[in-house]
């Protein structure tokens, strides 16, 4: 049996990630613990021993970080409560604390672009004079100066240009659907519809960069087609030339050279990521790039020269890892994986499969199992299994190939686990997208549960002892399944889940408003009684009677998404009515948990609740909840060794 693997190396921070090169090609950088919050590092490209911090957060750490056009300074965002009131902050390699440039309260700021052709500002986004829209603002970032781009009281979003002009600006229907429009003049002050864009369409047909030409969008897009394809438009005619496509699944993300802005190639992901390259010089890099170690292959960023290139690699079973590539030599050089305490650990397999939902709808979904369990690596166990499924966020969003914590964790523990990409998850065309338009209870779900049927007809799974974890569009999965669902699942572990779905979109955040029309279309209109209804019937909460089976529900409490009242609600209900029910609550905490103390607090609850539910391994929880705000208002002693292991 493989040797218990520590929560603390996988629910840690990274020893190091997100390894990027400065615009000039002289610094290097990456995020990495001070004093155990994750913070800015930077070093001489020449010399990367000689690296220093640029920053000083102490709260909820850095996650999202840049650099300037300059190449000495560096711009960063913090958000210190998980409201998602983010501030935008910059700092110097010649610094060792940041600045706020966006000192304001309960505002949203953001940073939107940095481009070479504007060398002393960066492009951001502040929802200062109107919580629902951003307005654009050049941000000088020595003297913090910001300067107007444009007072927005219309558009969902905009897209700029390299030199932060204003180009298009998205409005989203009554219906669902989307205009796009462009300006007549550049005092922006008329416009002109340029693009209708149906609802079947609005999710699967977006603007992704505008080129360094200032003449040409480029776009995906799926009309008059299944998967979204990648376009060419001249912005003067409206003239529209097919880039590239591919029948199975949309275009993912771009590779673009960042000082010309233009497009060179193309991400798909049916089962795996895959590269396309549009520029025929990009093509021998990737190549070489592809033999140089086992995994995906992305370019995090580049020198404005060509030259120098940060390359990460991710695999299945082996811990993300970090290169710095010559493009002039064409060779690579080894900096870091991110957590290298995984490096020769007993790390499993990802495999994936294409199943037939019971309509015969094909899901892709991605699984793992104990690696004592599958001697022979057919990828079948030799017994059934405990398993524990794992529907992603969203629900617009997908799981890929690559290394899962979760996976990992739980199959270390015992678990066969299992992920899919259930109707309404991305990349996979617009038809499976709309499939799971207002279907969360029902198809979205039955397609949970026919991987679930899979699985134990496979002998992959144990039929009576099936989890479900989840968090968001996953929680609420883990709460319908534990309540429409009840014959299915042993217990269900909740990560802010909404439990009612008229409350959630009653209480969206304001800068979600511009387009809420098309979340509306998609999960239920509460502005007709119809909808309302529909909502009510889809809302775990209006068929708690019906659960009885364990549930833990983790909520952080300032998040602005699924607000603190979805967990609330169900965890007042089920104790109303005699349920057992564990409700674990961060006071610092947002739509996750982003302090490590509390990930890891969290994870050994889990751990033990899954456990005893389910039959798996666990690690005692020894020193993972010190640190961590954890609050747990009801339930403690419903699973094993948490009363005791609060902090006191």
């Amino acid at each position: 049996m493989a040797d218990l693997i520590k929560r603390s190396i996988i629910f840690g921070d990274p020893e190091r990630a997100l390894l990027n090169v400065s615009p000039d090609g002289k610094f290097l950088s990456w995020l990495a613990p001070l004093d155990g919050v994750l913070n800015v590092w930077v070093a001489p490209r020449e010399n990367p021993d000689e690296i220093k911090s640029v920053t000083r957060d102490r709260g909820r750490g850095i996650r999202l970080y840049g650099w300037c056009q300059d190449g000495r300074h560096l711009a960063y965002m913090v958000d210190s409560t998980g409201a998602e009131n983010w501030h935008v902050w910059v700092t110097s390699v010649d610094d060792q604390d940041g600045k706020d440039l966006t000192p304001f309260e309960d505002v949203r700021s953001t940073i939107a672009d940095v481009s070479p052709d504007m060398p002393d500002e960066i492009l951001i986004s502040i929802n200062r004079r109107n919580p629902q829209y951003m307005d654009s603002f050049a941000l000088n970032y020595t003297s913090g100066e910001l300067r107007t781009v444009f007072e927005n009281d219309r558009f969902a979003e905009v897209f700029t240009d390299a030199s932060y002009r204003v180009r298009m600006g998205i409005v989203t229907t009554e219906d669902g659907g989307a205009e796009f429009y462009i300006p007549d003049n550049p005092e922006l002050s008329s416009w002109r519809l340029s693009d209708e864009v149906g609802r079947e369409d609005s999710m699967t047909t977006e603007p992704m960069i505008i080129d360094g030409d200032g003449r040409h969008l480029y776009l995906r897009d799926s009309r008059g087609r299944n998967t979204a394809a990648l376009y060419r438009r001249d912005l003067e005619n409206g003239e529209q030339e097919l880039v590239f496509e591919d029948q199975r699944a949309d275009i993912d993300h771009l590779i673009v050279d960042p000082a010309r802005r233009k497009v060179q190639g193309a991400y798909v992901d049916y089962q795996l990521p895959e590269i396309h390259c549009i520029d025929p010089d990009l093509g021998p890099h990737i190549e070489v790039l592809q033999k140089n170690a086992r995994g995906t292959v992305n370019i995090s960023s580049r020198s404005d020269d060509g030259r120098w290139w940060t390359v990460e690699y991710e695999a299945d079973n082996a811990p993300v890892s970090a290169w710095l590539y010559d493009s002039q030599s064409q060779n690579a050089r080894f900096m870091f994986t991110h957590r290298p305490s995984l490096e020769g650990l007993d790390l499993v397999p990802m495999r994936s499969e294409v199943i037939k939902a019971r309509d015969g709808l094909d899901l892709v979904m991605y699984y793992s199992l104990p690696s004592e369990s599958d001697p022979d690596g057919s990828g079948r166990p030799d017994r059934p299994l405990p398993m524990v499924l794992v529907p992603h966020g969203g629900p617009w969003h997908r799981d890929h190939w690559g290394y899962d914590p979760l996976h990992q964790w739980l199959a270390n523990r015992g678990y066969a686990v299992a992920s899919v990409n259930f109707r309404s998850s991305t990349g996979y065309g617009k038809a499976h997208l709309n499939a799971g338009n207002r279907t969360w209870a029902t198809h979205v779900m039955q397609d949970q549960v026919d991987t679930v049927v899979w699985a134990i007809e496979e002998g992959i799974a144990d039929e009576n002892k099936i989890g479900i974890l989840g968090g968001s569009f996953g929680g609420y999965s883990v709460l319908a399944g534990l309540t429409m669902y009840s014959g299915v699942f042993a217990c269900g572990v909740d990560i802010v889940g909404p439990s009612n779905l008229v409350t959630l979109l009653e209480s969206v955040p304001e800068y979600w408003k511009p387009m809420l029309n098309m979340m509306l279309d998609r999960v239920g209109d509460i502005r007709s009684e119809e909808g309302r209804a529909l909502l009510t019937e889809h809302s775990p909460l209006t068929h708690v009677d019906n659960i009885v089976r364990p549930l833990l529900n983790g909520q952080g409490a300032n998040d602005p998404r699924v607000k603190q009242a979805e967990s609330d609600q169900i965890v007042h209900a089920m104790k109303s009515k005699g349920i057992p029910v564990t409700y674990i609550l961060y006071p610092d905490e947002g739509h996750g948990f982003a302090r490590p103390e509390n990930r890891m607090s969290f994870f050994a609850a889990a751990e033990a609740f899954l456990a005893a539910h389910l039959g798996g391994r666990f690690e005692e929880a020894g020193s993972d909840f010190d640190g961590s705000s954890i609050q747990v208002p009801e339930g403690a002693d419903q699973v094993p060794g948490l009363a005791d292991a609060l902090p006191k």
